[in-house]
């Protein structure tokens, strides 16, 4: 009895080590198996994993005041889950016209035979807003009440539609210093760069650090999208409201003067912040793949920093200041004008063609004699003329920290294309070529006892809940304290002199027009130029510089006439922004309160 229950135990342990090998080897056929692979496809194709990088927010940029001048929108990438689509139609008559998608299109799509290795989804449209999302979700819904899983084939349904929201770069004011901001092109969201200004000079800090994380193939698993830290968000020097009235302001003088374009730039020449840049075309942001259409052929994106051009009589400042900051001539120097000046084998003359007799310093700014400058430039030397001129920054980049800054080299008597007689024509602004931005920097330094500091648009940088400001940069200091006082003096008192229409009821100001004559075939003529003037105040302590060039007007030729105007018209409104009280204010409140 015993031994025939020990023969069953025996028997039924032999059963389960025997089902035990067979279970291991038809593992091991099925690990290596054609069903296996296929399998493996399966689940890669359906439920597996990708390591993909995921980009982080883009950063803000904010005016000076935190006015949101860029941000993020979320918007909506529509497709379908070809696998669960029922009804082709049914999406096809939903969606149409939705973003221009046409019935035909969306039925081909919506259309694509299900294949788990190279057909599983198809992309319908992208860059929906939220409010279609909204409608889309709700009709959506209806349907799978009437028609649950959509299996009825007579009746709508919109199984298989599904939609991913991410980021597309926004730009509430428009156009709206969009020469300055530049773009961000979404297209590409994976690769998508800035371009220009400052979305292009500071595209690393704006987009952050992608991060690799492992990724759902099948939308469907997707649960949460990881959590990565934002780019940094940029203060801008910028002032919205400035900007505003500065773009309105050339808008208008461009329109009035018949010019082809215009350009203004404001700065604080005590530490080099831009307040506000304008410039013609400019272009809407939230439109940016038409800038195109505006910035047709070689046109800049930004001319304040990208053209380059003659700047006539108003780098007389620069000859001058030059000039008395050596000791060549100072307030007690005559020149007696005789109309013309040779030099170089060439002749100088000045805009009217005549000579002005016995002119102080004071006279020779005033009626900004050409044939007084290329004196002055001669008595300076052409070395101490040209290392003054590289101290000021001309022929150099400002280094603005903005994307697309172009220079012109500044031709030097060690050059083999330089000649002696552009020592005396470039003293006056001809033969020499700038960009707004490197005249405007310039000047800084005589409205700044001296100091020119580097030119700039960044205030702060906001990163991980902390804000780091900016330090001004002191870029060259070309000219002595009194050496710029003397020249402030002396430009203040020839606008008053003069009566220019570029004086600002109740307010001080040093500044000089410039009427560059542009060349046609290599002849200089008055038909073409560039009209433009620079002015900086309160004289007694300056805390703006404005820079206005207006290209080629047809109403009128002359910078007094046609940029001066300009400049009264923009700092009249720019005082009341930046609540600088008028001449005598302090000393009549000051009687007052005694």
């Amino acid at each position: 009895m015993k031994k025939n229950y020990l023969s069953r135990i025996n028997l039924i342990g032999l059963s389960f080590s025997l089902a035990s090998i067979l279970i291991v080897l038809q593992m091991v056929r099925i690990q290596n198996s054609t069903k296996h692979q296929e399998l493996s496809r399966w689940a890669d194709a359906e439920y597996s994993y990708a390591i993909e990088n995921y980009y982080p927010e883009r950063g803000n940029i904010y005016d000076r005041w935190g006015r949101l001048l860029a941000g993020n929108e979320d918007v909506y990438e529509v497709g379908v889950m070809l696998e669960y689509v029922t009804n082709p139609a049914t999406i096809a008559q939903t969606l149409n016209g939705v973003n221009q998608l046409a019935y035909q299109d969306i039925l081909a799509a919506a259309s694509k035979t299900y294949d788990s290795e190279n057909s599983v989804y198809a992309v319908l449209t992208d860059f929906l807003p939220s409010g279609v999302i909204d409608a889309l979700s709700q009709i959506k819904q209806e349907y799978e009440i009437t028609n649950p899983y959509g299996r009825k084939e007579n009746l709508p349904s919109l199984r298989g539609v599904v939609w991913n929201s991410h980021l597309k770069r926004s730009y509430p004011e428009n156009s709206l210093a969009s020469n300055i901001l530049g773009f961000y092109s979404f297209m590409d969201r994976e690769y998508g760069v800035g371009y220009y200004g400052v979305e292009e000079y500071y595209n690393d800090l704006l987009a952050g650090k992608p991060m690799e994380t492992f990724m759902p193939r099948n939308p469907y698993l997707l649960e949460e999208l990881p959590t990565v830290p934002a780019g940094a968000s940029l203060v801008l020097t910028i002032d919205r409201e400035i900007q505003a009235m500065v773009e309105k302001k050339l808008d208008e003088a461009i329109k009035e003067y018949e010019a082809e374009s215009g350009t203004v730039i404001i700065m604080d020449p005590r530490n080099g912040e831009i307040l506000a840049m304008a410039s013609q075309p400019n272009v809407n942001l939230n439109q940016y793949w038409k800038y195109e259409e505006q910035f047709k052929g070689t046109t800049p994106f930004n001319r304040a920093i990208s053209e380059t051009y003659e700047p006539g009589s108003v780098f007389k400042v620069l000859t001058m200041a030059a000039a008395f900051d050596a000791g060549s001539v100072d307030e007690e120097t005559i020149f007696n004008d005789p109309g013309r000046f040779e030099y170089g084998g060439s002749t100088i003359y000045n805009w009217n063609r005549r000579g002005w007799g016995k002119q102080t310093m004071q006279g020779c700014m005033q009626n900004s004699l050409n044939v007084c400058l290329a004196w002055v430039a001669t008595e300076l030397g052409k070395d101490d003329f040209y290392d003054y001129m590289q101290a000021f920054g001309i022929g150099r980049r400002t280094n603005i920290d903005l994307g697309g800054e172009k220079i012109w080299p500044l031709s030097t008597p060690d050059d083999s294309d330089w000649y002696p007689i552009q020592l005396a024509t470039n003293s006056f602004g001809q033969g020499v070529a700038v960009t707004p931005i490197q005249l405007a920097s310039a000047v800084t330094a005589v409205a700044n006892d001296g100091k020119l500091m580097k030119p700039h648009v960044l205030k702060a940088i906001i990163q991980n809940g902390k804000q780091y400001n900016t330090t001004p940069q002191v870029q060259s200091i070309p000219l002595k304290p009194e050496t710029a006082k003397t020249i402030t003096d002396m430009l203040e008192k020839s606008l008053k002199e003069e009566s220019s229409l570029a004086l600002v009821p109740g307010y001080n100001i040093a500044g000089k027009t410039g009427t560059a004559e542009i060349p046609v075939e290599g002849v200089y003529g008055i038909d073409l130029t560039n009209a433009s003037f620079v002015g900086w105040g309160p004289a007694e302590d300056p805390q703006f510089l404005v820079y206005v060039w207006i290209e080629k007007p047809k109403s009128s030729p002359w910078g007094s006439v046609v940029a001066a105007p300009v400049f009264s018209s923009i700092t009249q409104e720019l005082v009341k922004y930046l609540d600088i009280p008028p001449a005598g204010s302090e000393i009549n409140l000051l009687a007052k309160e005694s």
